[in-house]
């Protein structure tokens, strides 16, 4: 950084700093969920794209234990807030798959219209996104039933989802981030489209950890971190490398970038637009044991999980700074995710819910059906009398 002549500047500094640091401790203390990060609790790492489709790591045991079978393999994977169920992508089969996570018995699935490979939950985790990548179909399911609630195009392929929480006034909603070939797309709940933010070189990767910053990692191998409230790119943080799937540090608010060229992960230090304190990125750098492709840290920022390109994972200790143990997964390791020990409750297999009966068209019906008996009765009182008439004149 360049040194500022005034000798108040080091002090002002340091007090913007401070406010910074007060407002992320602060946002992780009242808004805990707005915000929701590819690792959770430390107890497992679920590796998305080993040859079983997904494969187990016990934390505590430091060993891979187990796995799900995935047909048609699997991509993008995240756990409900329990940890109970696992949510799939299925590219190849074209299905998007919630599975028992402590038995990996499918609770219930959804036939895509492509070939998904993308996963999203809005805020409050209820409802699941799912899209293909460079594909332009969107779909928004029962997290718990996967049924379609309702399903949107987008003007661009896509090549990333993510959701953040906005506030307004007193009101928490969800936006959906959809990363195009140009541009970013921010969505609202229902699909409209609210703006759409140009990036140089082309969006691949999103990370939102809050909602007034969101990093993008390029296809053209760059980072940039743009305003949330005034969706404008404000700095280019990093520059020259082959980015992957990015996670972040809930405690310290430190965004951790997979570097596949230098087999390496870039930490950055959260950035505010607007703040005269800019830091110098990367605040420092994670070398690993092979080439990177996604990184999940833990709620307690502990320890991270790097999905490597050679079939291993790096088990990172995120304080000493150092690799603890690497994993063999075997396949081509794709996305990582921690959560909790799944609950000893397994949850009970859905069929997605029926359609909603049409009410006005069963009252048509049913006035119908009734006009109809009504007018046989009628007929049948009416020949009942004649021949009772007849039969009398006849006496």
């Amino acid at each position: 950084m360049q040194q500022l002549k005034r000798n108040s500047a080091p002090t002002i500094k340091a007090r913007i700093c401070s406010l910074f640091l007060c407002w992320l401790a602060l946002s992780a203390i009242f808004f805990p969920s707005q915000v929701h990060a590819d690792g959770g609790a430390p107890n497992l790492a679920y590796v998305a794209g080993t040859p079983q489709g997904v494969s187990v790591i016990d934390v505590a045991q430091q060993k891979v234990n187990g796995g799900f079978a995935a047909s048609g393999g699997s991509s993008t994977i995240l756990l409900s807030p329990d940890g109970s169920l696992l949510y799939v992508t299925q590219a190849a089969s074209g299905q998007v798959t919630a599975l028992a996570a402590k038995t990996g018995q499918m609770i219930c699935t959804f036939t895509f219209p492509g070939h998904p490979a993308l996963l999203a939950m809005n805020i409050d985790r209820t409802v699941l996104y799912a899209a293909g990548v460079h594909e332009t179909t969107i779909v928004a399911l029962d997290a718990q039933t996967c049924a379609l609630q309702r399903s949107f195009q987008t003007t661009q392929p896509i090549t990333w989802l993510a959701t953040a929480g906005i506030t307004t006034g007193t009101a928490l909603s969800t936006q959906l981030w959809v990363a195009g070939t140009t541009a970013v797309s921010i969505l609202d709940e229902q699909g409209q489209v609210l703006d759409s933010i140009p990036i140089a070189g082309g969006p691949r990767f999103l990370c939102l950890p809050n909602e007034l910053t969101a990093y993008i990692a390029t296809g053209q191998g760059s980072v940039v971190a743009v305003d949330m409230v005034t969706h404008q790119v404000f700095a280019s943080l990093l520059t020259g490398g082959t980015f992957g799937s990015m996670d972040y540090d809930a405690v310290t608010g430190d965004i951790y970038v997979p570097d596949a060229q230098h087999d390496q992960v870039d930490v950055l230090s959260p950035v505010l637009s607007g703040s005269p304190l800019m830091p110098q990125e990367p605040q420092r750098i994670l070398r690993v044991s092979g080439s990177p492709r996604a990184i999940a840290i833990t709620n307690d920022g502990q320890f991270g999980f790097v999905a490597l390109r050679e079939g291993r994972v790096d088990m990172l200790d995120i304080p000493g700074r150092r690799i603890v143990k690497t994993l063999l997964v075997g396949g081509e390791p794709s996305f990582i995710i921690t959560g909790p020990y799944p609950p000893s409750d397994v949850p009970t297999p859905k069929l997605p819910a029926a359609a909603q009966p049409n009410i006005p068209l069963l009252a048509l019906a049913a006035a119908l059906l009734l006009a109809v008996l009504l007018g046989a009765c009628w007929f049948i009182w009416r020949y009942r009398k004649r021949r009772g008439s007849l039969k009398f004149d006849f006496w």
